[in-house]
């Protein structure tokens, strides 16, 4: 998992049928401390999160297990809204 900041939406007017019903947002990867840490990407939203909002995200074949299937394409799936950030000392 990792953390990661939600930028906007993205519209698609055609996808795969197994992504049908499925919401889409570009998310900003960022540390513990909120700085950006990669490039942005387009991750699947399976908790309606909103426009800044911090996330984490299940990447690579995880983020397909989110949705209980095999076969969907998902490279990054948002799983969970983060409230706060703690560091451990």
């Amino acid at each position: 998992m990792r953390l990661a900041r939600v930028m906007g939406t993205v519209v698609m007017t055609q996808k795969l049928a197994s992504l049908t019903g499925q919401r889409f947002l570009i998310v900003q990867p960022v540390t513990a401390a909120g700085k950006s840490n990669g490039e942005p990407f387009v991750a699947l939203d399976t908790v309606s999160a909103g426009r800044g909002e911090l996330v984490s995200i299940v990447e690579k074949r995880e983020g397909a297990k989110a949705f209980g299937e095999n076969d969907l394409p998902s490279d990054g799936t948002i799983v969970a809204i983060i409230d706060e950030v703690r560091s451990v000392k």
